[in-house]
């Protein structure tokens, strides 16, 4: 006990002193567990000066009788080559004598340390992969790592790939038949992971595999399902052998292992097994949790694209499924398979779009039930009977909440657009809409009847309701405002274009982007000469109102960030017709924002009455860096009389200021809201190496809601897969973000909410970057 309260203390390098002599004496006592804790805590609090007294006693332990003095020397050795490596680097002949060790432990620690002492050397660790491969090495645990040690020199020859050329392969074939079952499983997924390993070189792994896949020890058949689902993603035919085996896992009462059975035997399967499997997996999908579900559905769903003739089966077995109960993330992956079959499978449309119908009636997720009216407006006019979609559709203006009714009525003139037979159809369905609750529903039925109902061409007609905006809109809690449109610049709607190769992603997959809203802001700022120089513009922000409405003089203003600048735009507006405004400017006062310094400024010449205007001012700023703070406004102006009779304005103005609102550029202004179509993908392939992990206290609040619109706000991110979305009463909850941080680097957060205590709200935040700075900011 006093040995670990030592370790737990870690005295200073003042007071070190006083318990080193006690140590030094431990290490030469005759009780070997005072000898070898004396040495695990004295390596661990010690510094390098006293390391070199201390280190003939240290070697002396490595080659000790005692496996326990000398298995704590060789670990302390382990930690200590961290921060002390040409003293560890000097004890190599002791630890090539405890490779040689008959105790297993001392043989494993030993083998790692010299490994470690090797690892700069690929020569050296060739030297001692070959002299330990033609060995006897005892410790079942060494003869892993040895295994391990052997792949890594392989892949570092990749240069010979033939079979008779490939370096350690013998020893890898040679430990299949090891006594010790660590030892085989290791070497079997040592030959699996072989770059470049051909069908006969597996064939003796399969083999061993095969064996586990009837052990009656639940971590061995685990073990080997999982090494045999990675196989089959490169080599299924290899695998076809164990389809028996695995197909009796199906039922066993370990779930991971179940799951994985399944998943492998989906991609190994051949087109007469589906309808077997299809059996198995209904009675299976009962038993496991949502997140094994989605493993299933993803393996059908890639069977399905394999054997498309099967597509009936699978497509009624996914139908089936999505009627069970089931978490949005489950639901989600089910109706993200079922698209893509239909845009992959031409057979299959028909029938996946009636299953999506059905499925919409039961739904409980307004995500999704609106993605699917989205996707039912896009693929339903183009089936052979595209009335029979009519009912499920217009049904939802009677029984759906108001946003999903809003999605069904714009789904309802796609298809009036597309069909002229629905038209009249459609016509009489939309006036039914006028008289509803919502606001939005009764606004979209009033304008999609203007629209089916003008005399444009149908081109124009389908242009409306299915090409881009033409006015540039980003998703923000302000409301629009027309001011906020730049007047000088034209923008082009764009075409929808589909890039070549790629695979549709279901219906997280992101929409064609309309014209960008950045993309007139660039126009417009680079062609002021003062703003010119600034570089590429990073993000334009929703404008800020900073005046209150009904007003004499209306201003907003849109903050353009760019790498090393900032640009306020103000939108200024004359509210008084017996006034024109010469000379409109904005002086900010920016001693409450340290790191801005202006560099420039643009004044508005003229704002006559009910004609917006802007006017500019630019922000110096360290380059790169998310700089904060707040701006204080006051717009500056010559004011002269208009006659309202010839509607002309006197000669003489008068000088007037107006006090603004304060401005502020907040963290959230670094960060562009892009979202991604498969988090978990997204996150999994970004890694770990640049991930960030804290706790936060948020201290009372309402409900959980609350919490997570505010930390959403905060940090100016894309809510992905519908997780902004708080169910009520609950006490917690998992929120997912995506953007792209200033720099052009991607960012992908994921928030843990949950009640602590009666409305103390708890966050656990977890951030992943292409970059360290970025996840630590």
């Amino acid at each position: 006990m006093v040995y670990v309260i030592i370790k737990e203390l870690s005295p200073s390098a003042d007071e070190v002193i006083i318990v080193t002599s006690s140590l030094m004496k431990d290490m030469t006592s005759k009780t070997d567990m005072y000898r070898a804790n004396a040495i695990r805590v004295l390596c661990q609090i010690t510094d390098g000066t006293l390391l070199t007294q201390i280190e003939r006693y240290l070697k002396q332990a490595i080659v000790d009788k005692n496996p326990v003095v000398a298995s704590a020397a060789l670990v302390s050795g382990i930690h200590l080559l961290q921060t002390n490596p040409e003293i560890v680097k000097r004890w190599s002949n002791e630890v090539q004598e405890a490779v040689q060790s008959r105790a297993a432990l001392v043989q494993f620690h030993a083998l790692a340390l010299l490994h470690q002492i090797r690892q700069n050397d690929r020569l050296a660790v060739n030297k001692l992969v070959s002299s330990l491969t033609r060995g006897s090495v005892r410790s079942p645990l060494a003869q892993c790592l040895l295994i391990r040690y052997t792949s890594q020199v392989i892949r570092e020859s990749a240069g010979n790939t033939q079979t008779g050329d490939r370096p350690f392969y013998d020893f890898l074939e040679g430990c299949l038949r090891h006594k010790a079952e660590m030892v085989i499983f290791e070497a079997a997924r040592a030959i699996t992971e072989l770059n470049g390993v051909t069908s006969r070189e597996l064939t003796p792994a399969i083999t061993v595999l095969q064996l586990f896949l009837s052990s009656t020890k639940p971590v061995l058949r685990f073990a080997a399902v999982r090494t045999l689902n990675k196989v089959a993603m490169t080599h299924p035919i290899a695998v076809t052998n164990c389809n028996i085996d695995m197909e009796s896992l199906i039922s066993d009462q370990n779930r991971s292992i179940a799951t994985l059975a399944i998943t492998t035997l989906l991609k190994t399967g051949n087109e007469s097994s589906v309808d077997r499997l299809m059996k198995q997996i209904t009675t299976f999908m009962s038993d496991i949790a949502d997140e094994f579900k989605i493993v299933v559905i993803e393996a059908i769903r890639s069977l399905c694209l394999k054997f498309p003739l099967k597509h009936r089966s699978l497509m009624n077995f996914l139908s089936n499924i999505l009627r069970e109960e089931g978490g949005f993330e489950y639901k989600k992956a089910i109706v993200d398979s079922i698209v893509i079959l239909i845009r992959d499978i031409p057979e299959a449309k028909e029938s996946g779009l009636l299953h999506l119908c059905e499925f919409i009636e039961d739904c409980e997720f307004t995500y999704l039930s609106t993605q699917i009216l989205h996707f039912l407006g896009i693929e339903g006019p183009k089936t052979s009977d595209p009335s029979k979609y009519i009912r499920y559709i217009y049904n939802r203006v009677h029984l759906e909440n108001a946003t999903v009714r809003a999605g069904a009525v714009s789904t309802l003139a796609k298809f009036g657009a597309m069909v002229d037979s629905l038209k009249p159809r459609i016509f009489v369905l939309l006036r039914r809409c006028l008289f509803d609750t919502d606001d939005e529903v009764r606004d979209r039925a009033t304008l999609y009847l203007n629209t089916l109902g003008a005399d444009g061409t149908v081109e124009d007609m389908k242009e409306f309701l299915f090409g881009s905006l033409d006015i540039p809109l980003e998703p923000s809690e302000e409301s629009f405002d027309i001011n906020s449109v730049p007047k000088e610049v034209k923008i082009q709607p764009l075409a929808e274009k589909k890039a070549p190769g790629k695979k549709p992603t279901g219906l997280g997959g992101p929409p064609p982007a309309p014209p960008s809203t950045i993309d007139a802001y660039e126009k417009l700022l680079s062609s002021i000469p003062e703003f010119a120089n600034f570089g590429k513009l990073f993000k334009s922000s929703a404008p800020v109102e900073l005046t209150e409405a009904e007003t004499e003089y209306a201003v907003n203003v849109v903050k353009h960030i760019f790498d090393g600048h900032v640009v306020f735009q103000y939108n200024c507006t004359n509210t008084i017709p017996e006034q024109l405004l010469e000379n409109v400017t904005v002086i900010v006062d920016a001693s409450e924002a340290e790191e801005f310094a202006e560099v420039a400024s643009k004044p508005l010449r003229s704002l006559p009455y009910d004609s917006p205007g802007q006017t500019f001012v630019a922000f110096e700023k360290p380059e790169g860096v998310p700089a904060v703070g707040k701006f204080s406004n006051m717009l500056r102006f010559i004011v002269k009389e208009v006659d309202p009779s010839t509607g002309e304005a006197e000669d003489d103005g008068v000088e007037d200021e107006y006090q603004l609102e304060e401005l502020e550029v907040v963290a959230a202004d670094y960060m562009l809201k892009v979202g991604v179509s498969n988090f978990r993908n997204a996150w999994e392939s970004m890694g770990p190496d640049c991930e960030r992990v804290d706790e936060y206290d948020l201290g009372p609040r309402e409900n959980l809601a609350e919490a997570v619109n505010a930390v959403i706000n905060l940090l100016g991110m894309q809510p992905c897969e519908g997780t902004e979305v708080v169910p009520s009463n609950s006490r917690s909850h998992t929120c997912l973000l995506s953007g792209v941080y200033i720099g052009n680097v991607k960012v992908l957060v994921r928030l843990q909410f949950g009640i602590d205590g009666p409305k103390d709200v708890a966050m656990k935040l977890a951030v992943r970057s292409e970059d360290e700075a970025v996840s630590d900011a």
